[in-house]
């Protein structure tokens, strides 16, 4: 696995943890992170993604919430939720990373921590948002 998409992964679990841990909790993400010997690289990753995210999630929630129909975000089980807004953070505020990759990514970080339906989901959702931010036509319907 790339160290790339294992920065996705911790990122995910760091929104994820963030969004189901009790108030005041003491163990932060990067403390998770090097107890399991994460890769430095991933780790940096990983932070650079949160704190985009958290930067920006005004911006990125009502992204998703324009481009998935009929669904309040509240609604959006969490790991599609958090998945949707590390991808979009990458099509808003990663130029390095071209839009094919980040939902390519997302996809596959759905298929492996989402549900049976999460990809197709989630797939749909980026398309929407990218070509909605110019960064990609959207394919057939």
């Amino acid at each position: 696995m790339g160290t790339r998409r294992r920065g996705r992964e911790l990122a995910l679990q760091a929104l994820y943890q963030m969004e189901v841990a009790e108030p005041g909790s003491s163990a932060s993400a990067r403390d998770l992170w090097r107890h399991f010997g994460e890769p430095e690289e991933a780790q940096r990753f990983a932070a650079e993604l949160v704190e985009g995210v958290l930067e920006h999630r005004e911006r990125i929630d009502a992204l998703i919430v324009a481009s998935s129909e009929h669904w309040r975000l509240s609604r959006l089980p969490q790991v599609d939720r958090n998945i949707l807004r590390v991808a979009t953070y990458e099509l808003l505020g990663r130029p390095d990373v071209p839009a094919t990759v980040a939902i390519d990514e997302a996809i596959e970080i759905a298929k492996r921590f989402g549900s049976d339906e999460s990809s197709q989901f989630v797939n749909g959702v980026l398309d929407h948002i990218a070509a909605s931010l110019g960064a990609r036509a959207p394919g057939p319907p």
